[in-house]
């Protein structure tokens, strides 16, 4: 049952100011015309309903071709959400999860063919001999709420102690690869393995289903790990695919830095030889510089942070937001919409900022979407 539990109306304004944002942490000028503080969008008006309580620090959500939900809570606990709000009990035969500090139970996400293969993917920090590493795994959920044939079809090399930065999405892209996105695990500037070819610290891996190289990485055949797809990621926390199924990510900076990217094929997007930010405690990145030779320039930054979680793109029946870009955030909270243009951002709107910290977002099929967040509610919210 559906609890209202406000409707936020607001009149459009002129998209020509910048979203209220406060100053930024760095002086850094922008590569390019609206690489950040685009011009606000017209606000959009939305009625909020909880849809679901009593989730456990929610990461990760996905919708089942049946209506209903798949998400995880951090904890080390898989949950149906069912269409009419009620959640089910523990889903079966998860592998070992570790907690602690960033790690848990990470992403979810539902195979495209999976009214026929009942194939789900997700990640989770998992502690190996060394330390903790970023997996992900697949499994085929059973309708007796089991997952069955589950094993990991990605572990990140090298382990490293600490409980920072896991990352990490994980996308069934349509040619039948998955890609999963990892975090510097917490090294900071000092981030050596982030560059490192051989490692799979800060960057977006492809794998087949059976977790072997894809066809198609740039180091397949060469010097460097063969999963690798892109390298020089702080810490990717969201992942979506866009109308024309290209990849996109958004990834944390350090105090200031936020990042928007289309990973490319052997891309390299500069952490931590280049930021926008700076470090937490006011010193320079590295060598102080934003962007240098040989390094990708994010699409959009943000600077101060969003701190972004989950993504997706809009593709339901309002017809305002129809191809945007939807970002949860952490800090300062709520949802984060981005007009797009030719690759290119050309307006950014703020909202959902009362509902606090954002894991996740899903557009439902009627056009509104649902967010999950840490008060532990999944929230319908019904633009206008």
């Amino acid at each position: 049952m559906f609890v209202r539990i406000f409707a936020l109306m607001t009149l459009p304004v002129a998209a020509c100011a910048q979203v209220g944002q406060g100053p930024a942490n760095a002086s850094f000028t922008p590569a390019f015309e609206n690489q950040t503080r685009a011009p606000a969008l017209p606000d959009t008006a939305v009625e909020t309903e909880v849809f679901a309580t009593g989730l456990d620090r929610p990461w990760g959500i996905d919708a089942l071709p049946s209506g209903q939900f798949l998400v995880t809570e951090i904890g080390g606990t898989m949950r149906v959400i069912n269409a009419d709000g009620s959640v089910s009990g523990p889903i079966g035969g998860l592998p070992e999860v570790a907690t602690g500090g960033q790690g848990g139970l990470l992403d979810v996400n539902v195979s495209p063919e999976f009214a026929r293969d009942r194939t789900v993917f997700w990640t989770y920090a998992k502690d190996v001999s060394g330390g903790t590493v970023t997996a992900a795994a697949s499994g085929q959920l059973q309708g007796d709420g089991r997952l069955t044939e589950v094993t990991d079809i990605f572990v990140q090399t090298p382990a490293v102690r600490g409980g920072r930065h896991f990352g990490s999405r994980v996308v069934p892209m349509p040619d039948g690869t998955v890609v999963v996105t990892t975090g510097d695990r917490g090294a900071g500037d000092s981030g050596d393995l982030v560059q490192d070819i051989t490692s799979t610290h800060g960057k977006v891996v492809r794998v087949n289903r059976d977790g072997s190289a894809a066809a198609g990485n740039p180091f397949v055949g060469r010097d460097g790990n063969d999963l690798i797809w892109s390298l020089g990621h702080r810490n990717i926390q969201g992942a979506a695919l866009d109308a024309d199924n290209d990849l996109w990510t958004v990834e944390h900076g350090p105090r200031g830095g936020d990042e928007l990217n289309r990973p490319q094929a052997g891309m390299n997007y500069g952490w931590p030889v280049v930021s926008y930010g700076i470090n937490y405690g006011g010193s320079d990145v590295s060598d102080g510089a934003a962007r240098a030779e040989g390094f990708a320039e994010p699409v959009y930054y943000w600077d101060p942070v969003i701190a972004p979680s989950g993504m997706t793109f809009y593709d339901g029946a309002y017809g305002p937001w129809q191809g945007d870009l939807l970002i949860a955030s952490l800090n300062p909270g709520g949802l984060v919409r981005l007009d797009l243009e030719d690759g290119r951002v050309v307006g950014e709107e703020r909202l959902l900022g009362d509902l606090g910290r954002l894991r996740d977002v899903e557009v439902l099929p009627d056009g509104a979407i649902l967010v999950i967040g840490d008060s532990g509610n999944a929230v319908r919210v019904t633009p206008q």
